[in-house]
């Protein structure tokens, strides 16, 4: 075994990878991966010192703690040298820390401390040899073992979405300071499985917080989403392809795009980007190109342009690609032999003038279909609907909306979902969020009295469109529990993000979640046992029999 991870739905053998990712990742990026965590928690515990003692110390730390969990979710950094470069800058960061509270006359004891706030090493090889011997089997109790992971992928799903409100000048230090505890609460041996649980679910109350915190960022930048008909044709233009999730990195690109001759396309989970009002100015905002994040590769060939690459979702491409050198990351994404843009500085852009230059020389993108998608169902726009949904569900024009909010992934078993949505009965709606919905939403589904049976309310921290528009019925409808409403939730996940909307649903009280195509592999057995009698997740079957039993 040259690694451990199993913190994707993709995980081998529905155990863990063990010799390299499924995702792509080689052995040694994970493991760098595993001690760049292991210096987090280090940093934390520091960082926790320091509120206790009411001290206060650079902003620049949380950012840097935030920006290395976001580092490290499936699909978002490929590069070793940049975790060798973040463990580097770690340490120092913590051993600043460290002398800072010794100065103010705060010194820990050494023997209660946790490795990771004492170790020390100054190269590569010392950061090597450590690597593979502080991941996640470093604990040894299985269920132990199983919630600690289950709340560091709820905090990493966190600590994206609060990357993106930051980028937009929107801050909850609550959830910075909560997504400290969390890690520190993970080196903690004297906390018991209960406890842990326990954490679990503030783990999703603080999920709920940077949602609704992202929305506000969002719908203050850029306007609420509105119903739009997107288009998924090309023009004879030269493109750039947008893919990821960063809005801002889209606002940047459109307003140096504007009069360039070049035009912007997204891609996978940026398609929501079309929905927003600020957007729809730009002209040269074309409109979708392609589908879920792990068609990319044949897609990226006949687009022709260059690739954006915002966050994760990003597939390594073999070096004989055609479009390996068309292929940018910029934020929490990175590949060894990609060019990455810089962040941007504060109150300025970042700066995509060698994309753009790039895009010019290239050809227009050849076109994959014709026609046009709809979205822009997040919460404010469903409201303005609710009388007519209210008057469909009361007068038995809808039985059940369905909840198929999540990720996509490569896994042939994950046709279920198309299947199970072109076999719902027909007075039933789906509500989505998430590029889970590349599975169906091209399929002619139809309409309920002008209310589309595919609602999408956006990208997958739009789930929390998904949480606001069902506490709404539970309002309307005058229901002490939101379990009573007519949604199911049958939810398709594979990766950190989908963790955190996940346990923000428990919190929020949402119960018989069904998540497929596999539970995850980093549940013990027992901790599966709790979550199915305490909160009724359940896995996924047979389309037919599912649908039976959802109906009921």
């Amino acid at each position: 075994m040259s690694m451990f991870c199993y913190q994707c739905q993709e995980a081998a053998k529905g155990t863990g990878c063990t010799l390299k990712g499924v995702c792509g990742k080689t052995d040694d990026v994970a493991n760098m991966q595993d001690l760049l965590m292991f210096v987090l928690k280090g940093i934390s515990i520091y960082t926790k010192a320091a509120r206790e003692n009411q001290m206060e110390y650079d902003e620049k730390v949380d950012k840097f703690i935030f920006d290395g969990l976001f580092a490290t979710i499936t699909n978002a950094n490929f590069d070793k040298q940049v975790f060798i470069d973040r463990v580097r800058d770690g340490l120092e960061i913590r051993n600043n820390l460290r002398l800072d509270l010794k100065n103010k006359g705060v010194e820990l004891d050494e023997s209660k401390l946790h490795d990771s706030a004492k170790w020390q090493a100054f190269t590569p090889d010392e950061y090597e040899r450590k690597s593979v011997n502080i991941g996640v089997l470093a604990t040894e109790n299985e269920d132990i073992r199983s919630l600690r992971e289950l709340i560091t992928y709820g905090v990493k799903g966190l600590a994206a979405y609060t990357e993106h409100a930051y980028n937009l000048d929107h801050e909850n230090k609550d959830l910075y300071k909560f997504m400290q505890d969390a890690l520190v609460a993970t080196t903690d041996d004297s906390l018991t499985a209960d406890d842990l649980v326990a954490l679990t679910l503030e783990t999703g109350k603080y999920g709920v917080e940077a949602m609704a915190l992202l929305d506000k960022a969002n719908t203050t930048a850029y306007g609420n989403p509105e119903i739009t008909k997107v288009n998924i044709g090309v023009r004879n233009n030269p493109g750039i392809l947008i893919s990821g999730h960063d809005l801002r990195d889209m606002e940047d690109l459109l307003k140096q795009t504007e009069g360039t001759g070049v035009d912007v396309y997204t891609h996978s989970e940026m398609l929501p980007a079309n929905y927003y009002p600020a957007f729809k100015k730009y002209d040269h905002f074309v409109g979708n190109y392609g589908n879920s994040w792990w068609k990319q590769k044949e897609e990226f060939e006949s687009f022709n342009g260059p690739i954006l690459f915002t966050t994760n979702c990003l597939v390594p491409p073999k070096k004989d690609a055609k479009y390996y050198d068309k292929v940018y990351t910029t934020g929490a994404a990175g590949f060894n032999g990609f060019t990455h843009i810089p962040d941007r500085k504060k109150g300025g852009q970042k700066d995509f003038s060698q994309i753009i230059e790039h895009a010019k020389k290239c050809d227009a993108p050849i076109e994959i279909e014709k026609g046009e998608i709809v979205g822009g169902f997040a919460h404010n726009q469903v409201m303005q609907l609710a009388d007519k949904v209210v008057d469909a569900v009361k007068s038995g024009a809808i039985k059940k909306f369905f909840v198929m909010a999540g990720c996509d992934g490569r896994m042939k078993s994950r046709d279920y979902y198309t299947e199970f949505a072109d076999k719902l009965p027909e007075d039933t709606v789906i509500l989505t969020a998430g590029c889970a919905k590349y599975r169906y939403n091209k399929l002619e589904l139809g309409d309920i009295g002008g209310i589309p049976r595919v609602l999408d309310a956006g990208q997958c921290n739009d789930s929390y469109s998904l949480a606001v528009i069902a506490l709404k019925l539970k309002e309307v409808f005058e229901l002490n529990d939101i379990n009573e409403l007519p949604i199911a939730y049958n939810i398709a996940w594979y990766e950190q993000k989908a963790v955190i909307v996940l346990l923000a649903l428990l919190y929020l009280g949402v119960k018989n979640i069904h998540l497929g195509p596999t539970l995850p592999a980093f549940l013990s057995p027992h901790v599966a046992k709790v979550l199915v009698e305490t909160f009724g997740i359940g896995g996924v079957g047979n389309v037919d029999d599912d649908i039976k039993m959802f109906m009921n």
